[in-house]
């Protein structure tokens, strides 16, 4: 059987006293894209650079392929494209004699090297500006610019840190484009983002971390799915008029919570999973002379369930924090 594309066993990062990488254990098969989520300071980043052969681990493992990211480091990069959220280049270096630099750097020569740069521009439609300073982009541009110079070597796996950060609709639908076509090609994509609704469109598995631990890694329905049993269901409803009168009355209904207050009304959260409480609190809601014109169950969305997960992983720290106090 061969080895996962890229593997972590109880991968340890600490700083002095901070630990921000916490025991992260996961594969990423071949050819499949992994979705790596998680808040600011979550160990996210710190992770995908050790993964990246950019950072040394305090403790655990690392692999690509099945190669050790801190023994062999060399050999991990020629499999390696690493995409950062920031990234340098030069004053007075156009988009292509940039990547021609790195083309360089990684060893090409001659005619393969014109075919590389030449590939890498055509796949990130780079092209058209190939004589644009690379200093002188805007934010779509230089992303692909960025991705054009983590394909230069051909790798099999691509680690890219939040790439659609700060990108317009427009880049950011043009850079989905574009992971889509690699992923057919088989190439694996670990990509972070905050923006979820796209990554449960492109990933086949996302992975969320918090506090620098895992605490879900699976497929988008799966992650929906096992939120709505834990944490109940949500609920559109709209008023015809007064809309702060739901507020009003879910502070008083059993099984009710105000999840978002909206213009109309508000999206509610019912802790029961079963349709006909549902329907027991509609009826309600007209009983109590409540102008109900519209109530309908909302399709969870990747938002909602991370922070589900997260919410109920607080809570249950706050519980053991009690626990132990009282004993």
């Amino acid at each position: 059987m061969s080895a996962p594309a890229i593997a972590a066993h109880n991968l340890v990062r600490k700083f002095g006293k901070l630990t921000a990488v916490d025991g992260l254990s996961f594969e990423v098969p071949h050819g499949s894209v992994c979705g790596f989520v998680g808040a600011n300071g979550a160990g996210k980043t710190t992770t995908m650079r050790m993964i990246s052969t950019l950072d040394y681990p305090t403790s655990g493992s690392a692999e690509i392929c099945g190669i050790n990211v801190v023994d062999y480091p060399a050999k991990v990069r020629q499999l390696l494209g690493w995409m950062p959220d920031h990234f340098g280049n030069y004053q007075n270096m156009t988009v292509l004699e940039y990547l021609d630099f790195y083309a360089r750097a990684l060893g090409y020569q001659g005619k393969e090297r014109l075919m590389r740069v030449q590939e890498v521009m055509e796949f990130a439609d780079l092209i058209p500006l190939a004589d644009r300073l690379s200093n002188k982009l805007s934010k779509g541009m230089t992303q692909r610019l960025c991705l054009g110079r983590s394909m230069i070597h051909d790798p099999q796996v691509l680690i890219m840190d939040e790439p659609a950060a700060g990108l317009d609709p427009k880049a950011r639908v043009e850079l989905k484009h574009l992971i889509r076509i690699l992923a057919e090609e088989g190439k694996t994509i670990f990509i972070s983002s905050h923006i979820l609704s796209e990554l449960g469109e492109m990933c086949d598995s996302l992975l969320f971390i918090n506090s620098g631990k895992i605490v879900h890694h699976g497929d988008a329905e799966s992650l929906k799915t096992g939120s709505d049993h834990s944490n109940g269901v949500l609920y559109d409803v709209q008023l015809a008029s007064n809309p702060e009168r739901l507020s009003d009355w879910a502070v008083t209904s059993p099984y009710v919570e105000i999840d978002e207050t909206r213009k109309r009304g508000a999206r509610i959260r019912i802790m029961d999973s079963n349709p006909d409480h549902a329907a027991e609190i509609l009826a309600r809601m007209i009983k109590d002379g409540l102008p109900v014109i519209e109530f309908h169950r909302e399709q969870r969305n990747l938002e909602d369930a991370f922070i589900d997960i997260v919410s109920q992983l607080d809570r249950e720290n706050a519980a053991q924090l009690t626990t132990v106090s009282k004993d």
